[in-house]
Parts: structure tokens; sequence; C-alpha cells
């Protein structure tokens, strides 16, 4: 039996997507663009940046949702991503954002696309470049299976940190949570034999290659790997330069072992 599908019509284009896809997922299935900020494929939807703002109408009524959150589950619904409604709300959330991160590039693009000028609010930290998206607290817990960052406080005062501002033991030093940040808020720095991310306040041992003497990763992230992925922790124990290379002469070696098409037959 084949799952069931929904009809929507999204920005005037027909889309049939299986019941309970998400507006988001439903636009970028046909071409159609909605920005995010604090959306990730492979993380639960979370609807925190609000840049994701849609417009649902069915008849006569209409309001507005946030794409990443919004399940499509009945036929007939019309989606406007760029409505004026929309863009209004739109335009309101970027300007906060650039009130809080008034230097970072991306939210000025988005200003620029969105019409927006001169921002209204005055920023309180000029410096700051960490827009709350979230993706780093969530990429920590639901991939990485820690919690090594979390939001502390409240209203403007607002931020990810460690417990209490200090290293946290939890930390496996995998970058992840630098890997996902659309603002690069996040530096990961490897020192000789040690992995600084300065914002968490994390330095971490690395380890050094058996084969060649590099250090690559850190000790506590392969650890973290091998149980996690079961993998053999003597393959681990090898920069991923010489992974390639012990690879590649492996699959010479079995391939000069094994005849090839052309010459089985002789």
């Amino acid at each position: 039996m084949g799952e069931t599908l929904v009809t929507t019509t999204i920005d005037g284009h027909e889309a049939r997507v299986p019941v309970d896809t998400t507006v988001l997922e439903a636009a970028r299935s046909i071409g159609v663009h909605i920005p995010t900020l604090c959306y990730h494929p492979a993380l639960a939807p979370y609807g925190a940046c609000r840049l994701c703002l849609a417009e649902i109408r069915r008849g006569n009524r209409s309001r507005i949702v946030t794409s990443c959150t919004f399940h499509l589950r009945e036929d007939g619904l019309e989606v406007l991503t760029h409505s004026d409604r929309v863009l209004r709300n739109r335009r309101i959330v970027v300007e906060l954002l650039l009130a809080r991160c008034p230097g970072v590039r991306l939210l000025q693009e988005l200003g620029e696309e969105l019409g927006v000028r001169q921002p209204r609010f005055a920023a309180r930290k000029p410096e700051e470049n960490c827009i709350l998206c979230g993706l780093c607290v969530r990429v920590c817990e639901e991939l990485i299976g820690e919690s090594a960052i979390s939001f502390v406080g409240r209203g403007p005062g607002r931020e990810v940190a460690t417990p209490f501002l200090e290293p946290s033991e939890a930390c496996i030093g995998c970058g992840a949570c630098a890997f996902v940040c659309p603002t690069h808020a996040i530096d990961v720095q490897d020192v000789l034999q040690l992995r600084k991310l300065d914002k968490w306040n994390a330095s971490l041992p690395r380890r050094q290659c058996v084969r060649c003497g590099q250090y690559f990763a850190p000790q506590a992230e392969l650890d973290k790997l091998a149980d996690k992925l079961e993998l053999i922790k003597t393959w681990l124990e090898v920069c991923p330069d010489c992974r390639r290379e012990i690879a590649a002469s492996d699959w010479i070696v079995g391939l000069k072992a094994t005849p090839s098409p052309f010459q089985r037959g002789k």
C-alpha cells in the first residue's frame, strides 16, 4: 500500500507530497526558496529564527506559521511564502537580528534582499555574532549525544555557554557546533597536539597517528566514534590521510589478486 499524499499550492505551484511533510520541505521539493537560519535537515524542526514564515490560506481564513514546523495533513491549503504580510514580518525579524548582530554578513545580505537599509533598533553589542539559532546546542544533543553547551539566561542576556562558563567534561572537541553555525561564531583551532574551542573554554589533546606521527583528532572524539559506530579502534589510531593510503593500497592489492574479466577467459 502506497503512502498517503496531500496536494497543496505553494506560490501558485502545485505540490503533491507525503502527508505530514512540512511546508518548508514541500516548498524545497518544487524549487521554492524559503530563507532559514535555524533549520538543518539532520535535526528536528525548531522554529526559533522565525525567518521561514509563510502564510497559510484556506478559504477566507489565513494565518502566519513557521514553515519548518507546520505539517501538511490535508488537501487544498494555499501557501504564500512571499506575500506582503510574510515579507513585513520577515523584515522585522531581520531588523531584530541585525540589532543583535550588526556585523554578520549573512544578516546584512538578508537585509539587502528584504529592503532593510537601516535597522531601527540600536545594537547593544556591535561585536556579537551569535544569533541564538540553537543549531550548535541541538547538534550536540541530538546527533553527538552530548550536552556540552546550552542556553543560559533570559531576554537580552540570553547566550549559549557551557555549564557555569567552565570547560565542559561532555565536550569531545568534534567541532559539529562550528560546522552547523550559520554565522561562523564558533572557531575551532588545531594547534600542535591540542584542539581549541575558545568560545567554550575547551582545549582537548589530539591523537597522534601511529603511522606518520601527525596529530589529527581529539582522543575523546575518537572514543565516541568507536562506541557510536562500532568501529575497529585500531582503525582510529591512524590519521585520515594514512587511512586513505592504506585503503588505496589494499584496493590495489585486491585488484591484482583478482583477475580482470578480460583475463578470466585465458
